[in-house]
């Protein structure tokens, strides 16, 4: 398949043969990754849209029309799509964690008041042992170092949508033990 035409390997894609999809991978792989990673400047989130890009092609081949467009032009347009998804999710993944924060905020000592008492310091850090552990140490570093979570994200080598999501995680259940206990004390 490799000396096949850019002709012969979309009319092969789009008629379902396997080996055509592998050769649109080989030549345009490289190509929907680095359009994704400029994009979203995630090598790992680029990584995900990237295999979007061509299992969605691959299930959605019906939809391709040879007479209207190159295949390279067609999977670069399911890349920008797909980008634009995952753009609009972490968006949204953020306004999550900025409302989490909000409400969570007031219920939460902070570290320049270290508490307003004993109590109220004890009662967090119990709470935060009851975190599963990378809830625990997200937080751990976000309150007692005061990283921020690209900072977080940079330290342990996760990508920075997983730290997010486990900060908001971790503080949306502690606000909800913290509720629940009452163990916020004013």
């Amino acid at each position: 398949m490799n000396s096949a035409s850019d002709e012969d390997l979309a009319h092969g894609f789009a008629g379902g043969d396997e080996s055509c999809l592998s050769e649109a991978y080989r030549r345009w792989g490289a190509l929907v990754f680095t359009v994704a990673a400029r994009e979203l400047g995630d090598p790992e989130e680029a990584k995900d849209v990237a295999q979007q890009v061509f299992v969605g092609a691959w299930r959605g081949r019906e939809n391709y029309d040879v007479q209207r467009g190159s295949l390279k032009t067609w999977l670069m347009g399911i890349t920008h799509k797909k980008v634009a998804d995952q753009l609009a999710r972490r968006a949204r993944h953020m306004r999550d964690i900025e409302a989490a924060v909000a409400a969570a905020g007031p219920d939460l000592p902070q570290r320049d008041g270290a508490a307003d008492s004993v109590l109220d310091f004890v009662l967090l850090a119990d709470e935060l042992e009851k975190l599963p552990v990378q809830q625990r140490t997200v937080l751990k570093m976000a309150f007692y170092e005061e990283l921020t979570q690209e900072q977080i994200a940079r330290r342990t080598s996760l990508p920075l949508g997983t730290v997010k999501s486990h900060t908001r995680r971790g503080l949306i259940r502690m606000r909800n033990r913290l509720e629940v206990d009452g163990g916020a004390h004013g």
